[in-house]
């Protein structure tokens, strides 16, 4: 136990430790948490009405990035099959970056979710035994557990694996082993679960199709490596870590694959709602070409397209070998998939209501504020651990310094 909390401690005075970028980008990341603060204290004096949430669309931008978001942290996996199930070894030297990026993303879910309820006070009421969980008849309580169960998991996985190599030891297998094989299958279960929370309501007909979880794995796993690239590119420079042009390669190949599903998934859908036009296709009329003169969502949507175009063509193309041309095909992916599965998804499943009303939504700006200090939030953690983990990775931080001196030396 004393091991462990001067191991906490250690950690805790080295994230407070950095060059002047460091300190610049961590304070950034803190201004901008504190506006997304101040933006939410304002929401819960005032009320969701400071947003553009109404009763007819009654979710909105905070719903949208979490959709997103799950997907984000669910496509850790793509880093840990190639490692574990394929024995790449290659991929061993990043996955733990893709354990820690799930624990951030997952953390800006679970925000996302929270700064949603009118009264996130009142939560208790569905913890038993002071209210009813509804387990497991609602989908919801569902969602609550995979959520909350795969950031367990990463922490265990990420935690235990660091903790090892700060002491200068081999892991016992069994004691991450069997968590990362089943953090595999709990990574598709956070998606699909979330993809089963809209298909299961059959008054929207713009969500209740069968292709609907099918997409989000496919555009999870485009989005999500896409983020990781650009992310090591980052720790590559930035940092003493080094990391190869394999685990890039490797990423590559599993985006250009599912963005090619996720366009296949795409024209499918637009086919079923197009060719044989019925009343419920209104919510898809309205999305791509606007319904009785609401074209809110239209520039939207085309933007999407068009960003995930470009970002396929040069996957597919020997341009997307080239680094450049590989950052921007990850860059125009992941903003495309983000505008696709939030304003693009949530949106339209409003509009129009059950009743035929067409309310547009847009979201304002203390919503958008909001949304930026959550995501600064998660830069922010992110970027702390991996100010922790870099040294411990490359073994500049050590329980015992002589083992550094002994290893190198050999």
């Amino acid at each position: 136990m004393r091991d462990y909390l001067t191991f906490l401690f250690r950690v805790w005075r080295l994230s407070w430790q950095g060059s002047v970028k460091y300190y610049a980008w961590m304070t950034a990341l803190t201004v901008l948490v504190l506006v997304g603060l101040h933006a939410w204290a304002r929401q819960f004096v005032d009320g969701l009405e400071v947003t553009g949430m109404t009763n007819q669309v009654s979710w909105g931008a905070y719903i949208a990035n979490f959709t997103f978001l799950v997907g984000v942290a669910a496509a850790a996996v793509m880093l840990v099959i190639p490692a574990y199930v394929y024995r790449k070894e290659h991929m061993h030297a990043v996955v733990i970056f893709g354990e820690l990026l799930a624990i951030a993303v997952i953390v800006m879910c679970l925000l996302f979710v929270m700064v949603d309820l009118g009264r996130p006070d009142r939560f208790h009421h569905m913890i038993p035994p002071f209210g009813v969980f509804n387990f497991p008849s609602s989908i919801l309580s569902w969602d609550v557990i995979v959520l909350n169960g795969y950031l367990l998991l990463n922490l265990h996985i990420a935690g235990y694996l660091l903790y090892c190599r700060y002491r200068g030891r081999q892991p016992t297998r069994r004691f991450y082993i069997p968590f990362v094989f089943l953090s595999i299958a709990w990574a598709v279960s956070i998606h699909t679960v979330t993809a089963f929370l809209y298909v299961g309501l059959a008054g929207r007909s713009y969500w209740h199709h069968p292709l609907v979880p099918a997409r989000f794995l496919a555009s999870a796993f485009v989005a999500g490596p896409a983020l990781m690239i650009l992310a090591f590119q980052i720790i590559h420079r930035t940092t003493k870590y080094f990391i190869g042009a394999q685990p890039i390669t490797t990423l590559r190949m599993i985006m250009t694959v599912a963005m090619i599903i996720n366009m296949f998934l795409l024209f499918s859908e637009l086919f079923t709602e197009f060719y044989s036009p019925t009343q419920h296709a209104a919510a898809a009329h309205y999305l791509y070409f606007g319904l009785h003169g609401h074209q809110g969502l239209v520039p939207w949507i085309w933007t999407a397209m068009g960003l995930d175009a470009i970002g396929l063509v040069l996957l597919i193309t020997p341009a997307g070998r080239r680094m450049l041309w590989l950052n921007v095909a990850c860059v125009t992916c992941f903003v495309g998939i983000w505008i696709e599965k939030g304003m693009g998804l949530i949106i339209p499943g409003f509009v129009p209501s059950p009743l035929g009303q067409i309310v547009e939504y847009l979201p304002t700006r203390n919503e958008t504020l909001v949304c930026l200090g959550i995501w600064a939030l998660g830069a922010l953690m992110f970027t702390w651990m991996l100010r922790v983990a870099i040294p411990i990775m490359n073994g500049s931080l050590r329980a015992n310094p002589e083992l550094v001196t002994i290893t190198k030396s050999t």
